[in-house]
Order: structure tokens, then sequence, then C-alpha cells
């Protein structure tokens, strides 16, 4: 004669939980993991933070052609382009203060 199951409560809901989790891992998209070496993308705010100035100064220098990337309708920068774009210019056309300097010889060290 054979022996009879009968689940409880605990049981379905780790089933479900098993069902609804394999269905997930299915229908989702695998996104690799980022590179620990790769730099992530800085907010209007962020940059400005870093180069010492106001978000007017910003949003100029970037009608002049700091480089930027657009997502989304927003705009983000990464730090080693606006700084190495900012020393190929040397700042000639941006009308820089003392204060970018100082950034300059930080990032130089």
């Amino acid at each position: 004669m054979e022996t009879l199951f009968i689940p409880t409560e605990m049981d379905f809901q780790r089933w479900i939980k098993e069902a609804v989790k394999a269905c997930l891992m299915e229908s989702l998209p695998v996104r690799p993991n980022l590179p620990e070496t790769e730099e992530p993308l800085l907010n209007r705010r962020e940059i400005a933070k870093v180069l010492r100035i106001s978000l007017v100064t910003l949003t100029d220098w970037k009608n002049r052609g700091l480089p930027c990337h657009k997502q989304r309708g927003r705009v983000y920068f990464l730090r080693s382009e606006v700084l190495s774009h900012i020393k190929a210019n040397q700042m000639g056309a941006f009308k820089s203060s003392q204060r970018f300097s100082e950034i300059a010889k930080e990032d130089l060290k």
C-alpha cells in the first residue's frame, strides 16, 4: 500500500516561491556585472561640485564643447573625459579661475 503525502501550507509557500523565482530568472535579461574599472557617470550637480563651478557655468561649458553623454533626456559626464578635455583646451575659452588650477594640480599627482 502506498503512503499518502499531504502537503502543508509551508510546502505550498516554498513551491510558489521556487516557481516565481524560476519564472523571473527566465524572463529578466541577464545584466553583466560592470567591470570595477568602469567609471560611473556623474550628473550635472556632481560634476559641478568636482569642478567647483555653478550649474550655469557648467551649461555654458557644455555648450562650448565639454564632452557629455545624454541618456533619456538627462545629461551625464565622465570625470576623466571632462578633465582631459579641459586640460587639452587649456581652459583658455572657459575663463577659469584660481580655484580650477588647484583641481588640475590634484589630478596630476
